[in-house]
């Protein structure tokens, strides 16, 4: 119990005026009848007003940055019972049980706050209220991301965990200080589904694809004579095929401006389909004369969406220098027919000349609607890029817009869409230029994205001095539920992991030009 909670109600005498000051009996908070209506809004941090949110959300704990010697917050709405916080240090920590209950109360509906500040002479002042709209629609329960030092920082302190957003637990589900102090990376859940997930371990004895499905846990080596490792991935709708990217990133360094960035020399896409553990391709989407990558399939598992630049070899200058700025991928979209393994031909979806930015990561939402992406000047590593927004194409349009979510002058980039289509979470360096923030936005029935907010902690000013950045955020509907012990078994039992094998089709001369035996490739599946 709290100072204030031990006081009672006084009367204070201030101006000839009888105000009555902040008072808890029987652990209740008295709001202050007698204040100054003050007419700008209160400063709070993290800013969650205005914002919409979902009805299982954790508390959204925030400080007042107004100065006061105590402040009181209500939150109230037409149905259930209010919640009143009073503090002396600034920090509003809302209690779990009956902010679930009042959000649970008002699904569809709006919460009021209302912020009233006990001045050095006893006078209370009373803000103008903030709204907090509740929507119809759950966010699913989980994010999982991975930490690690922001910068130069090589790779030797990350980890892979899990948030619970209905609380504040957050666990790590493997670090790598267990594995080798490899990289890990590219955590793909199965339709929002841990059960079925996969992530990649890059160098060391632990190095490979970990796969977990229907319980078990296999470490899968998918490189082969063609191709190396796959890094980004897209699990198809049927749950047996998933899509690679095959990178070649390199890291460098410019001398003034943003300082690091990366370049992709060289990349590919493959298949894997895991019931015959073959890798395989086609012409289409590995052609040597371009660079494809972020393979998204569509929700019906009829076409397969990834970015596409001209090989790399094509930007050097006559003079030998790279022109790396000019290094821009379009948005490409090819008919796949699972029956017979067979592609279409490719789409041309964005032309990055015309919109004169590069394209990366498409996401598209689970009802098949709308497509996120992200586009900046140049390159295909939108986390170091100041200048890449979120890009919206509404499928059944063909319009493409900038959601209001986007940040003045900061990195809006990685992204993912809750099971429901109507939340997303992405990465934003808009509360740090160094280190990545999860944020959240409610995609409405129409397609508006509305007003993102910041992931809410336990301690309402947790990001000011945690130095860790939050990378690739991604929504589950559950937890991951396996042992990090048995996982660690699985990844240095290198006698057990199980070899990829190469398709007999896909030639070995570094191309993958077609051949009379790869032709049928070629074939348009039927409608």
């Amino acid at each position: 119990m709290t100072s204030c909670q031990k006081t009672a109600c006084l009367p204070l005498l201030v101006g000839g005026l009888l105000l009555t000051t902040c008072s808890v009996r029987s652990g209740k908070t008295v709001l202050p009848s007698d204040y100054t209506r003050v007419h700008q809004p209160p400063r709070i941090a993290p800013d969650y007003s205005d914002i919409v949110i979902p009805p299982n959300i954790a508390p959204l704990n925030f400080v007042i940055h107004e100065p006061a010697e105590q402040h009181i917050v209500h939150f109230h709405a037409d149905h259930g019972e209010p919640v009143t916080v009073a503090t002396k240090n600034m920090q509003v920590r809302i209690p779990i049980k009956p902010w679930k209950k009042l959000l649970n109360s008002n699904r569809g509906q709006q919460i009021t706050l209302d912020i009233y500040s006990k001045m050095k002479n006893g006078a209370w002042n009373r803000f103008p209220p903030l709204h907090l709209d509740v929507a119809e629609e759950k966010i699913d329960a989980y994010i999982s991301y991975r930490l690690l030092e922001p910068q130069f920082k090589f790779y030797d302190e990350m980890g892979l965990y899990q948030r619970n957003l209905e609380n504040f637990k957050e666990t790590c589900f493997l670090h790598n200080r267990v594995t080798g102090e490899n990289c890990m990376n590219c955590h793909t859940f199965y339709k929002n589904q841990t059960g079925t997930m996969i992530f990649h371990m890059r160098s060391g004895p632990a190095s490979g694809t970990m796969l977990i499905q229907d319980g078990s846990i296999r470490k899968i080596n998918t490189a082969t004579k063609f191709n190396k490792a796959g890094a980004y991935a897209s699990w198809h709708p049927d749950g047996h095929l998933i899509a690679f990217s095959v990178n070649q990133l390199r890291e460098f360094f410019h001398a003034k401006g943003a300082c690091r960035d990366v370049i992709d020399m060289k990349s590919d896409l493959i298949l894997y389909d895991i019931q015959s553990n073959q890798i395989t391709t086609c012409p289409m989407i590995s052609d040597p004369h371009r660079m494809e990558t972020f393979p998204h399939w569509s929700p019906d598992g009829k076409y397969l969406y990834y970015c596409s630049a001209p090989e790399f070899k094509s930007f050097f200058k006559e003079d030998g220098d790279l022109a790396y700025d000019k290094i821009r991928y379009d948005l490409m979209c090819i008919p796949y027919h699972q029956q017979t393994g067979q592609f279409g031909d490719p789409v041309l979806v964005i032309s990055s000349e015309k919109a004169k930015k590069s394209i990366s990561i498409p996401r598209i939402s689970p009802d098949g609607r709308y497509l996120l992406f992200c586009m900046s000047n140049y390159g295909s590593f939108p986390i170091y890029r100041p200048d890449s927004d979120l890009y919206v194409l509404d499928l059944e349009t063909g319009r493409v817009h900038k959601p209001d979510i986007n940040s003045d002058h900061a990195t809006d980039s990685y992204h993912s869409w809750s099971s429901n289509s109507r939340w997303v979470v992405f990465s934003s360096k808009r509360e740090n230029p160094l280190c990545a923030r999860p944020f959240i936005s409610y995609v409405d029935e129409n397609g508006k994205f509305h007003k993102p907010f910041l992931v809410p902690q336990k301690d309402p000013a947790f990001y000011r001095t945690y130095m860790m950045t939050y990378n690739v955020p991604e929504f589950s509907r559950d937890p991951v539920r396996f042992s990090w012990q048995k996982l660690t078994r699985i990844a240095f039992d290198n006698d057990k992991t199980i070899g990829a094998q190469l398709d007999p089709r896909i030639p070995l001369d570094g191309t993958t030009e077609a051949t009379p035996e790869t032709e049928t490739w070629k074939q348009k599946p039927p409608e």
